[in-house]
């Protein structure tokens, strides 16, 4: 089955650089995309019918393969009872919520997450063109299908490519040498070394030019502080969703989540696989 990109709006003036960024992705990639606008209780604060004029313009300048459809509800619930397939690609941004629903029921994002089993593009910001991709390994197992799709858009783009390992604090007795700080690379065990050699090859593989980078610290931290350092168009990271420890989940923070809440650049989350039989 084609890959396919699904950008829902729910007319919030905020997710203009969401279409923006699905439109060139669309272009990038040559997928076809469906523009679905939700409405909502309380349209009259984000009209959907603004919005859609103006993407139907974009789309039709860059003759992208589109459709339409509106549907009625709330679009965290609308997304939640949708039939997901991995060959969709779901594009979304801020949907204009206020502090206080925040509070009451958390974050959208973290919702969406939670429900979406596809791969999700969180777009606050259109960085284009895409020419830098950080793809964020930092412990996660699921990386390799956000790894796969990084790379293919990388390879598209014409961007270059940088893996992220970000070694965790080292307990104090056994703190590690000078040298290892001056060097985190030193510190990692085989199987993330391993991981990223292989990554490397991968890009190579496609004739993208890559990089390794590696970081010692709180992983939300020196991801961001990556970010600070360098100016990405996209990041790619696993999906705590992927985790098939559901325990785990109450006392391991949500990484991705948290930054995508912290930051600007677009985030690209993916689950893995389930294993085969």
């Amino acid at each position: 089955m084609k890959n396919n990109i699904l950008l829902v709006t729910n007319g919030c003036s905020k997710s203009w650089a969401t279409v923006q960024y699905a439109t060139e992705m669309a272009s990038v990639m040559k997928m076809p995309l469906t523009l679905l606008g939700v409405v909502e209780k309380m349209d009259f604060e984000h009209p959907v019918e603004d919005i859609f004029s103006r993407a139907v313009t974009l789309f039709q300048e860059k003759e992208i393969d589109y459709s339409l459809q509106i549907v009625n509800g709330d679009t965290e619930e609308v997304l939640a009872k949708k039939d997901w397939h991995k060959n969709t690609y779901l594009f979304v941004g801020p949907l204009g919520r206020s502090q206080f629903r925040h509070w009451l029921v958390g974050r959208s994002f973290r919702k969406i997450l939670e429900s979406v089993s596809s791969p999700i593009f969180y777009a606050r910001e259109a960085r284009l063109p895409i020419k830098r991709i950080l793809v964020c390994f930092s412990g996660l197992d699921s990386i390799s299908n956000a790894e796969k799709i990084g790379l293919e858009i990388g390879k598209r783009a014409g961007a270059e490519v940088k893996f992220l390992h970000v070694v965790p604090p080292v307990e104090s007795e056994s703190l590690p040498s000078m040298e290892a700080e001056k060097q985190p690379e030193k510190l990692m065990d085989k199987k993330p070394a391993k991981t990223l050699k292989k990554a490397q090859e991968h890009a190579e593989d496609k004739g993208i030019a890559s990089n390794i980078v590696v970081r010692r610290g709180n992983i939300v931290q020196q991801i961001i502080a990556e970010l600070d350092a360098q100016s990405y168009d996209l990041i790619c990271m696993g999906s705590y969703f992927s985790d098939s420890q559901e325990l785990r989940r109450h006392y391991v923070p949500n990484i991705t989540a948290e930054i995508a809440e912290a930051v600007n650049c677009p985030v690209l989350s993916v689950r893995a696989s389930p294993p085969s039989m």
